[in-house]
């Protein structure tokens, strides 16, 4: 078997058994192939591979300056594919059972605080060419900021989902993974308004011979819907009308200052972990770590012998 048809044959299982994303396939496999390239330099392949492979392997990564985090992402990729290898008796021994890799650094998430997301929910109602395109914005951000829902969840929404005025949201998470996520009474409000644009524009695309689409928040892409990308630009320039820097928000920091909001407010930790959709609780535990760095920072800004 080629290692070409052996990171397929792994990526397969993956898929099959965890209903892996593409996004997930993807990166996989990317650094299999970073690794099967290394290999081919030195005229050997993955079967032939040796623990000092692997290791040279790593060392050339942080050689050429790579993350701490990306090489262990790496080492994780490798002793996956070897443990496939071994099962299916591709291998009769593991060459990378016994390497202890660079454990990945815990990074805090950037903080925004409640004043800030006010101001981006103010500006997301004056960023578009129009005033349907402003209510999709308002709506894409309350329904973020609400839920606290994945970028690829939010934007591959069904309309469904949000029809009858619901108190309620039905996510489909990773790995095919269903949560209830409850709607701010902001949310519902302009998820209403958006409806209507909505309805009009797909009447008017029914009666021009398109099919009325799926999905909340459709377009033109291959995928039917608004893609992540495309978002992404939109909260840089929902940042720009707010005057916040664009550098520091992604759609993900929104989802950060949904569950940090929360803690802050006194949120049980189980309950975020649960809206978040995270499988571990250790996930959801580096909010803490967000709350510490900030009480840390008010006591050496206002404590009289903190100087």
């Amino acid at each position: 078997m080629s290692d070409i048809n052996w990171i397929e044959g792994f990526l397969e299982t993956i898929h099959a058994e965890r209903n892996a994303s593409q996004n997930t396939l993807d990166a996989y496999r990317r650094d299999l192939i970073s690794f099967v390239d290394f290999l081919r330099s030195n005229k050997r392949s993955l079967k032939k591979a040796t623990r000092s492979d692997i290791e040279n392997y790593l060392i050339a990564l942080e050689t050429d300056g790579l993350a701490q985090a990306t090489r262990a992402r790496r080492l994780s990729a490798i002793k996956q594919i070897y443990r496939y290898g071994f099962e299916e008796r591709l291998i009769v021994d593991d060459p990378s059972m016994q390497i202890r890799g660079p454990k990945a650094a815990r990074k805090l998430p950037n903080h925004l605080s409640e004043q800030d997301v006010n101001a981006l929910l103010e500006a997301s109602v004056k960023t578009g060419r129009n005033a349907s395109e402003k209510r999709r914005s308002s709506c894409l951000m309350q329904i973020l900021y609400a839920t606290g829902m994945r970028v690829s969840e939010l934007v591959s929404l069904p309309v469904a989902s949000v029809r009858g005025d619901p108190d309620m949201l039905l996510i489909k998470g990773k790995g095919g993974k269903e949560r209830l996520v409850p709607l701010s009474a902001p949310a519902k409000m302009a998820i209403a308004a958006y409806l209507a644009d909505w309805d009009a524009s797909q009447t008017l695309a029914m009666a021009n011979g398109k099919t009325e689409s799926k999905f909340l928040f459709p377009s033109r892409s291959k995928l039917g819907h608004l893609t992540r990308v495309r978002f992404y630009t939109l909260i840089k320039e929902i940042c720009v009308v707010a005057g916040i820097d664009p550098t520091n928000v992604s759609p993900h920091t929104l989802r950060h200052a949904f569950a940090t909001h929360l803690l802050a407010n006194g949120a049980d930790l189980r309950v975020i972990q649960m809206l978040l959709g995270h499988a571990d609780v250790a996930t959801t535990e580096i909010y803490t770590h967000v709350l510490d760095e900030k009480l840390k920072s008010l006591v050496f800004e206002h404590h009289p012998l903190a100087d």
